[in-house]
């Protein structure tokens, strides 16, 4: 099980945890992980002399000196430009600088920019990446609420539900406000009527998202994955990943506008389910050559629990249940770990030094230092914002 085989954080914890027990011939284990001998007692030795887990996280590999580092004269140029044109990008101040004689890459411009402080975080985006497509159709569903002028909704907030592959919408409902409850609700009903997903695509957004619990985790996202639902976290302000769904609100909103909105609060159920019919079996859809969603969507083989058996961790693995409002009492001092896995079994991996790490399912979400009595989230990168169960 080399490195790439799945998230490198993830498996730099399972590798010391084995090990710092010392039960393990060292050469036999960096065989099972697919690294050399010198990688495994390196990555060991970081864990041993940091004093948290996330100190196995991925170095920045910039060398501390660059003999190649762009002149004084021209970074300050570059800074003088991007001052007086405040909305231009790096591409836009490459015209410019090129007509002064200063010929330089737009990625060199762009990190001037960077360094010099000059890139506000609404400014900045991640490199557009190919556009992706699941194969099959209840590989990935796309989940969001659509937008709308308060005035004019009624007081409705309109929730989608849309396969990736055949942009089948098995939702569009009205609900009065993004509460987990009625959400969860209306996904019971599809998982009954057409299955389960194996995964959900979803935005950092009210009620599968919360700034304040570990991970982000929600009571409703935790419901998800108890279902086996791979759960995948979009990047911040940044619509174009959840593409799609977005597309099937600008359908929905041209025809708000084209055909008139529903006359009164009641009329909206209606219109907005008329609206998903005509969408699914009788408009002709461009990215499937014409073809109707209905025509490419099939119902999921993997059924709907409504009593998902518990998650079964390891043989002999410590477990305990979180509490009410989100602690575990380990060694007579309670520990928050998260309110939304209230209810949850976790497991406790006890490492050297009075260190405890928290695990939920396969996720590290938690680590404890008995000898301080303090709890710490574990966060390694953006790329373990992908839940997989």
């Amino acid at each position: 099980m080399a490195w790439k085989d799945v998230r490198v954080s993830e498996q730099r914890i399972r590798f010391v945890i084995r090990a710092s027990k010392g039960e393990e011939e060292m050469a036999g284990l960096c065989r099972e992980f697919g690294i050399s001998r010198p990688t495994g007692y390196y990555w060991l030795k970081r864990y041993q002399e940091g004093e948290r887990i996330e100190s196995l996280q991925e170095k920045s590999r910039r060398p501390h000196r660059s003999p190649q580092k762009t002149e004084a004269g021209i970074e300050q140029r570059v800074v003088e430009e991007r001052q007086r044109r405040p909305d231009w990008g790096a591409r836009k101040l490459q015209v410019i600088l090129k007509g002064a004689g200063i010929e330089k890459p737009v990625g060199t411009i762009h990190r001037i920019l960077r360094r010099q402080n000059l890139v506000k975080a609404h400014q900045q985006h991640p490199p557009a990446v190919k556009r992706f497509e699941r194969e099959q159709p209840n590989q990935l569903w796309q989940m969001d609420f659509k937008g709308l002028p308060p005035n004019l909704s009624q007081g409705w907030s309109p929730l989608s539900v849309l396969d990736d592959c055949s942009r089948y919408a098995l939702a569009l409902a009205a609900l009065a406000g993004t509460k987990g409850k009625p959400v969860q609700a209306v996904l019971e009903r599809i998982f009954e009527e057409t299955g389960v997903p194996e995964g959900m695509l979803l935005d950092h957004g009210t009620p599968w998202w919360s700034a304040h619990q570990a991970w982000g985790w929600t009571r409703l996202s935790i419901w998800l994955m108890r279902q086996n639902v791979q759960l995948h976290f979009c990047a911040v302000r940044h619509p174009q990943t959840q593409g799609k769904v977005e597309r099937f609100h600008r359908s929905l909103q041209d025809a708000l506008h084209e055909r008139g909105f529903p006359a009164t609060r009641e009329d909206w159920p209606g219109w907005l389910e008329a609206f998903r019919t005509e969408y699914n079996q009788v408009r002709p859809h461009e990215a499937l050559g014409m073809a109707t969603p209905a025509s490419r969507w099939r119902p999921s083989p993997r059924l709907y629990q409504a009593h998902p058996p518990e998650w079964e961790y390891a043989a002999g693995a410590e477990l305990l249940q979180v509490r009410t409002w989100g602690q575990i009492n380990v060694g007579g001092h309670e520990y928050t770990i998260s309110s939304a896995l209230a209810g949850e079994r976790v497991q406790l991996q006890r490492m050297a030094g009075d260190r405890v790490l928290i695990f939920y399912r396969r996720t590290c979400v938690r680590e404890l230092n008995l000898q301080k009595r303090q709890s710490y989230p574990v966060y390694f990168s953006r790329e373990q914002r992908i839940f997989e169960d």
